[in-house]
């Protein structure tokens, strides 16, 4: 009897092992998957996937590819699955509505918080083909930077559109398909910069200034940025009202020009602004390129008169600020190169 059942289990252990051989063969031949189309463009914990832009997009030869503030973002369009994709595939983009919905679910009833749908400085072809035998297409997203205001926080939401006489399926797992892009164009002189050693001081005595941590410069132009004045940033409602430009002259050093445009900031500065720009290779990494660009001889006053109403709160800021920039020389693609 006991030599009848084990002789029964290796009957079954042998089958088993045949049908999963069998099976195991199957998926390679057989699609696990279905062939979804999804956008790469991964969210991170504000719900939007940032992206930075050139200001300008540039030739090899340092001419301008399309015109000043002229630049574009290829944005990959994939096709899921477990096998090749045998077929072209004619995907279609339009614009998403989900942007009121990240808005609400964020900032609840802070507007002056919300994320702006900057479609109007972007333009997107109405479909990509992703061709047989490629799992992945680019669409060629194009911007004009030209006059955009960095002070609002610009996003583009656009998602892969649904019909049944595509013949695909945009991906059913959440954001997949759509793609919320927060757009964030530089040039060579914004990004964050290092600010612990620009003093700020309340009122004009500046004995017992304290350094701040950073501050961010954001696009105006090709050789132009803003920063927000003191200790104000991005999470200032009325930010807009302190923005504090600065004009780079040309080449590896020279005088910056700053000035404010809003009259109630009653901003004044000595004028004796500058910059250097040096570049270090990294001692071990020597791929790796530390690009420095110093802000010297920062010396300007400027009043807060929104934080209290009614009130005009003096403050001064001197010293200096240092933006850094990591470049790895192995990679020919310049947003790619640049490590933000």
């Amino acid at each position: 009897m006991k030599k009848h059942i084990l002789k029964s289990l290796s009957i079954v252990f042998v089958l088993a092992l045949a049908f999963t051989y069998v099976s195991c063969n199957d998926e390679w031949t057989e699609e696990l998957y279905e062939h979804y189309i999804s956008f790469r463009a991964p969210l991170d914990d504000n719900g939007v996937t940032a992206v930075y832009v050139p200001y300008s997009r540039h030739a090899d030869d340092g001419s301008y590819l399309y015109g000043e503030g002229l630049s574009n973002y290829l944005l990959p369009t994939i096709v899921s699955g477990s096998t090749t994709n045998a077929k072209d595939i004619e995907v279609h983009v339009t614009h998403s509505d989900t942007l009121r919905d990240l808005n609400y679910q964020r900032f609840q009833n802070r507007q002056e918080l919300y994320y702006v749908d900057m479609s109007d400085y972007a333009k997107y072809p109405a479909t990509t083909t992703i061709k047989a035998g490629e799992d992945v297409s680019l669409l060629d997203i194009r911007f004009d930077f030209k006059g955009i205001d960095m002070s609002k926080k610009w996003v583009l939401p656009i998602e892969v559109e649904k019909s049944d006489s595509y013949g695909y399926k945009p991906h059913p797992r959440k954001h997949y398909s759509k793609a919320m892009l927060r757009i964030y164009p530089y040039n060579n002189y914004s990004g964050n910069y290092a600010a612990t050693t620009l003093k700020l001081a309340n009122g004009y005595d500046t004995s017992e200034a304290i350094g701040m941590e950073t501050s961010r410069a954001y696009v105006v132009d090709e050789n132009t940025v803003f920063f927000y004045a003191g200790n104000i940033d991005e999470t200032r409602t009325d930010r807009a009202l302190y923005k504090v430009f600065a004009r780079f002259s040309e080449g590896d050093q020279g005088a910056v020009e700053l000035w404010a445009e809003n009259p109630d900031m009653q901003f004044w500065t000595d004028g004796k602004s500058s910059f250097r720009i040096y570049d270090r290779v990294d001692e071990v990494q020597p791929y790796l390129v530390h690009h420095y660009i110093i802000l010297n001889n920062i010396s300007y006053t400027f009043v807060d008169y929104t934080s209290v109403v009614g009130v005009e709160l003096p403050y001064t800021a001197e010293g200096s600020m240092t933006l850094e920039r990591k470049i790895n020389t192995q990679i020919p693609n310049e947003d790619q190169a640049i490590e933000w």
